[in-house]
């Protein structure tokens, strides 16, 4: 686990309604609901101001929300930078998680076991780790992806259609999402012709 030491002070009630959306604090670390024994970069979910007693609620950098109540002697607190305050021992937020699909053109267990040592290699033994890993047999396609209005009239022409991805594999497709109001059209790939005259 990597930290660093940060000098902060502990912010009272009254300091931390003061604060807005933009204020970085520092609060308790945890993943998964498993406390760990030091802070965590964090920003309140909504402005200091609009505290109504209880705890306040802010999400970490790494994507957690917390509820903390300030005063509480038992909990860590919510604390702020500042040089003439005390050392606190907060995370890094120096490492990526990458969720990965990949394509690999007649995949088998010897190809995906070399692209897995080829990460190794390039990011160290220690780094790269798979969580997951579901392999699905798909065909070699092609399709074109259109984004349309979800409650468009049928039997209309197609000039609201929006291109959203060009020739995209199949697979890819789940893992996009359409635009607020729209849904998306997955038709067999057309390749493009260009009869534009050339000299």
């Amino acid at each position: 686990m990597n930290t660093e030491k940060v000098t902060a002070r502990r912010l009272t009630a009254e300091e931390i309604s003061g604060l807005g959306l933009q204020d970085g604090i520092f609060v308790p670390a945890g993943m998964g609901g498993l406390p760990l024994d030091c802070y965590a970069p964090a920003f309140l979910t909504e402005p200091g101001k609009n505290f109504e007693g209880g705890a306040f609620a802010a999400r970490t950098v790494f994507g957690e929300e917390i509820h903390v109540l300030p005063d509480n002697a038992e909990e860590g607190g919510i604390w702020i930078a500042d040089k003439a305050g005390e050392e606190i021992e907060v995370l890094r937020s120096a490492g990526v998680l990458l969720n990965l699909a990949l394509f690999v053109p007649d995949g088998n267990t010897e190809s995906l076991e070399s692209l897995y040592a080829a990460a190794r290699d390039a990011f160290g033994a220690g780094i790269v780790q798979r969580w997951s890993e579901e392999t699905v047999a798909v065909p070699d396609v092609k399709v074109d992806l259109y984004e349309e209005p979800a409650r468009g009239r049928k039997n209309t022409n197609t000039q609201n259609r929006d291109r959203r991805a060009l020739d995209i594999y199949p697979t890819r497709v789940r893992f996009l999402e359409p635009s607020d109001g729209w849904r998306f059209v997955v038709e067999p790939h057309k390749a493009i012709v260009d009869d534009t005259p050339t000299i």
